[in-house]
């Protein structure tokens, strides 16, 4: 016995480290935000940006958890902070063995916890020029009544949208702000929206006065409303819901297809907006009046003659930088999960509209008839929203 002590004591120990690798909390991470101020734009009247990019987090050397057990405490998460205005925030994928999916390679599951497969701008590309016959379009007449109406046939509007985080209440609300992009860096308002407080499911107030974003307000012209999982957003005008005399008008829908832990890769979604008469004026639709269906009830039971389907352009998997990419003619310059492009099914070279991030706080927006203003921001809205089952 004294001879294997010996021998024991004379073989060199072996000691397990313990790394501890420290990364930069998620933006927008339930239980690891960052209250800090952020170097954000600060109403409508001037603009700062930031270097830092959230969508861009370092993997943290953690055991990978089921996907059953993540999407539990999600769920338990999310029930606890449901009046949080919170976002999707990719995870970047660790080194994996890629597999093949529907939109062509992805990572193994375990590359990947509870986020949507952010797409990144395309390389080396050139920004077309613009063609002859389109120009870039302007605000005609009051603000209010332009921003609801359809945009006009050969003109791109050229917009961009500034999230406004600065202070403990706008780190959970924040404010956007839409502006009319003009030459020499100048900037028209348009809109502003923010996420109520008190309400069950997201609910956005949309208004032309960037001081007053209340239903009451003067400025008031739309709202943007969820569902409790945040797969479906529907855009209302400002009209009332019970008086027949004003009744609330639908202006869009948007569906996002359920893709748990995103496994499915990047997100898809489908734009339902109502039809155009040959003079170019938008049908009226609205779920209030007992007498017809509204957009979603109608597209649901295939009565489409009067609605417009719109769908996201499916990006390309790129084998050089290993990421999903889409060409945004140097409108968008960052890789995020809420970068899309809407089109048609008939034209699929035809954007109608297309959103991205630039930095941190700072995202463009293009949109083109048959879209107004107030339809392209909302949908741009619903990006940001917290989407239970899609990611």
């Amino acid at each position: 016995m004294e001879a294997y002590i010996k021998q024991k004591r004379a073989s060199p120990g072996m000691i397990q480290a313990s790394d501890l690798q420290i990364t930069r909390p998620m933006s927008g991470a339930r239980g690891g935000r960052d209250l800090a101020p952020t170097h954000a734009y600060d109403g409508p009247l001037q603009f700062m940006t930031h270097s830092a990019n959230p969508d861009e987090i370092l993997p943290a050397k953690t055991t990978p958890t089921s996907g059953a057990e993540d999407l539990i405490q999600d769920i338990e998460t999310t029930t606890a902070h449901e009046d949080e205005d919170e976002e999707s925030t990719p995870i970047e994928p660790v080194a994996t063995t890629p597999t093949k999916g529907k939109y062509g390679e992805r990572h193994s599951v375990g590359s990947m916890r509870n986020s949507a497969t952010p797409v990144s701008p395309a390389s080396n590309t050139k920004s077309p020029q613009m063609p002859s016959n389109e120009r870039e379009g302007d605000v005609v007449g009051q603000i209010e009544q332009w921003v609801t109406a359809p945009a006009h046939q050969g003109v791109l509007y050229k917009c961009r949208i500034t999230r406004d985080r600065k202070g403990m209440d706008r780190g959970l609300f924040p404010i956007y702000y839409l502006h009319l992009e003009k030459d020499y860096g100048k900037k028209v308002f348009l809109l502003a929206g923010r996420k109520r407080k008190k309400s069950k499911t997201s609910n956005y107030v949309i208004s032309c006065d960037p001081t007053d974003l209340s239903r009451q307000a003067d400025g008031f012209v739309g709202k943007l409303r969820s569902n409790i999982f945040g797969t479906t957003f529907f855009v209302y005008d400002s009209g009332n819901k019970v008086n027949a005399d004003t009744p609330r008008q639908d202006l869009a829908v948007v569906i996002y297809d359920t893709n748990i832990l995103g496994f499915k890769g990047p997100r898809n979604m489908t734009v339902l907006l109502p039809g155009m008469t040959e003079e170019d004026q938008r049908v009226r639709i609205s779920s209030c009046d007992t007498h017809q269906q509204g957009l979603l009830d109608s597209w649901k039971n295939k009565n489409t003659d009067n609605i417009v389907e719109l769908h996201n352009k499916t990006p390309v998997w790129n084998d050089e930088t290993q990421s999903y990419v889409l060409n945004f003619h140097g409108r968008v310059t960052q890789a995020s999960v809420k970068n899309f492009q809407l089109i048609h099914d008939s034209d699929p070279d035809y954007i109608v509209m297309q959103f991205g991030r630039t930095s941190e706080d700072i995202f463009t927006m293009d949109f083109r008839y048959p879209l107004c203003a107030l339809q392209a921001f909302a949908i741009a809205l619903s990006s940001f929203d917290g989407k239970l089952a899609c990611e």
